[in-house]
């Protein structure tokens, strides 16, 4: 079974203690409602993704570390950088993408396989999203093994600052830093010598006839490095993880294919990735009868959200036929995830591969699964599999 944090009560078939609850504490409301999540994250207006002016000092980065970050901008800014970067997730660049991904999945199998086990997360769930967003980026995915030793370091902070807030934050301001200094590098590069990839595309970009400065090229880069590599790692592992949890539902999956991409969702609906999202009121506002003030931080639980009732008929039940859209792990509204179509094209193409290449996949149990030590996520740190 998936190893959830305590607080997730939801993923243990738990109902969440309220609808929306305070945390006197921390001062922090939190939402578990599905329809509270969705006015939450369709008006921005109201709940701003500024979510940093109210964190505590200790938690704040300098702009210089979030300047073009779109995940903290609210229209209209956020707006203006979402057109731009719109340009590099074309339909026709996403078909395009498809033989290559078939192809760095089926290289890291083969340079991974050795005997009858493998490590899933390390072989394929890591791997396979870094070298995409980076080919994406122009960067070499060659540099894969440094962006594992930095990501690793960054998930473990969140389980540190539980004990040492400042020391966590600190080192985790020391690794953007570090893969910021990098990004430069290759920034500089394309403004003397242009390519064809995301990165000359962010550089030669204007919003209002100015091109984008340095520090924004460099801040949405490492967006992408991270956040979209976050996402899809985990829903790769998460996914082999369910069907082994519902072997008979993989069973139907196997025998038919069409089902794939409703199974990537459905694991998706069960274990987001991001367990939860914060927000920042901007002005008095009111959910499920739950006052909430202005400038209040507002951190709204996806997981709980994606298995409330009735929205989700037995939403404890792993269900690959049910309606995608009505999930809410890719976002919402100006927020919604930008990778969506790269991420599911990535999800379909290396769960066929690996129902192809190993029809008796199955966990190990003697090595069982090891999870993201943070509630912020659900993902897995290693997933140990038996091939034959």
């Amino acid at each position: 079974m998936f190893d959830t944090h305590e607080q997730h009560v939801w993923m243990r078939g738990e109902k969440p203690p309220a609808k929306v609850r305070f945390d006197e504490a921390t001062g922090i409301h939190h939402v578990y409602g599905y329809e509270d999540a969705k006015t939450i994250m369709l008006d921005p207006a109201t709940f701003s993704s500024n979510s940093q002016r109210l964190m505590p000092s200790t938690f704040k980065f300098a702009t210089e570390l979030t300047d073009g970050n779109m995940v903290r901008l609210d229209p209209p800014e956020h707006t203006q950088l979402r057109s731009i970067v719109n340009r590099g997730f074309t339909p026709r660049m996403i078909a395009g993408l498809e033989s290559r991904v078939a192809a760095i999945t089926n290289e890291l199998l083969d340079e991974a396989e050795d005997g009858d086990r493998m490590e899933l997360v390390e072989t394929l769930a890591y791997p396979l999203p870094v070298i995409v967003i980076a080919e994406m980026l122009g960067v070499p995915g060659s540099d894969r093994v440094w962006f594992k030793q930095l990501m690793t370091k960054h998930l473990n902070s969140n389980k540190d600052a539980l004990e040492d807030v400042a020391a966590a934050m600190e080192q985790r301001v020391a690794d953007i830093k570090q893969l910021r200094a990098y990004l430069l590098e290759h920034t500089t590069d394309r403004r003397s010598t242009p390519r064809d990839d995301m990165l000359t595309a962010l550089v030669e970009a204007e919003v209002d006839g100015e091109r984008l400065t340095d520090a924004q090229v460099v801040n949405f880069a490492n967006l992408m490095l991270i956040a979209g590599h976050v996402t899809t790692a985990s829903m790769l592992a998460n996914t082999v993880l369910a069907l082994d949890i519902n072997p008979v539902q993989a069973k139907r999956i196997r025998e038919d294919r069409s089902l794939v991409p409703g199974a990537i969702e459905e694991s998706l609906r069960m274990y987001p990735p991001f367990q939860r999202i914060i927000r920042a009121t901007m002005v008095d506002t009111e959910l499920s009868g739950h006052k909430i003030p202005k400038d209040r931080l507002v951190s709204v639980w996806l997981g709980a959200a994606n298995r409330e009732e009735p929205i989700f008929e037995n939403p404890h039940e792993f269900d690959p036929t049910r309606d995608i859209n009505l999930h809410l792990s890719w976002g919402l509204g100006v927020h919604f995830c930008l990778g969506t179509s790269v991420s599911r094209l990535e999800g379909r193409v290396a769960q066929n591969i690996l129902f192809d290449r190993y029809p008796n996949l199955r966990t190990d149990p003697e090595h069982p699964p090891v999870s993201q030590p943070s509630p912020d996520f659900t993902g897995l740190q290693s997933l140990p599999v038996i091939l034959r």
